[in-house]
């Protein structure tokens, strides 16, 4: 199984990379490649810059490699109640190639935020918008107040609870 992880986030210190690292790497014999969003930047989209640059390599790169996979696992980042810029950018240039974004696969979404909210809005959004993109959610997370629920050091959850929650997700992929 060919699983492509993500966090919706452009920060290198991403919470958000971690978790998605660590519930991908819960799939025993799956060949995992965790992406980055920094290697995927493009110019803000607007109809003006897809005049001018047509259709940047890079999103047709990510999309091959989302089409690549049997199961894609991604962490949101919340910023201010939605997606990250970096996410919401590449999302958009990648819908002018194709709304099938998500290539009919399974999908595990998880978000986790500094806060008692988890990220848990964006999350819902995500959710909801997956089937307009082809994406089929088979399970969703939210991982509130990261720095309580996660250890830096380990890169495992601190409560058996919560990873008893985000292996029970990652299993709705097989």
């Amino acid at each position: 199984m060919k699983i492509i992880a993500f966090a919706a986030s452009s920060s290198k210190q991403s919470i958000n990379k971690q978790i998605a690292t660590y519930a991908a790497g819960l799939m025993k014999g799956a060949d995992v490649e965790v992406l980055d969003l920094n290697d995927y930047e493009l110019p803000l989209f607007s109809v003006d810059q897809e005049a001018d640059i047509g259709q940047p390599d890079l999103a047709k790169a990510f999309l091959a490699k989302l089409s690549g996979a049997d199961a894609i696992i991604i962490s949101f980042a919340e910023h201010n109640g939605s997606y990250s810029a970096a996410y919401k950018n590449l999302f958009d240039w990648c819908s002018r190639i194709t709304r099938e974004i998500f290539a009919d696969k399974p999908l595990v979404f998880f978000a986790t935020s500094p806060g008692p909210g988890g990220a848990s809005r964006v999350l819902d959004a995500a959710v909801g918008a997956a089937p307009f993109f082809a994406g089929h959610v088979k399970a969703s997370l939210s991982i509130p107040t990261f720095s309580e629920n996660f250890d830096l050091t380990t890169q495992r959850p601190t409560h058996k609870d919560i990873e008893a929650q985000i292996l029970k997700a990652v299993q709705a992929l097989l």
